[in-house]
C-alpha cells in the first residue's frame, strides 16, 4: 500500500504487504508494516 503522495525511487524494492508512508530511494529496499528500509 502506498499512501498518497509518496514517490518511490528507479529500481527501489517494495516488500509484499508493505504499507509506505514516506518516500523511497533508489535502489532501496523496504518491508513492512509501516515500511522500513531493509
Amino acid at each position: 500500500v502506498l499512501v498518497a503522495g509518496v514517490k518511490v525511487g528507479d529500481k527501489a524494492r517494495v516488500g509484499a504487504g508493505s504499507v509506505v508512508v514516506a518516500d523511497v530511494a533508489g535502489n532501496q529496499t523496504v518491508f513492512g508494516n509501516p515500511a522500513v528500509k531493509v
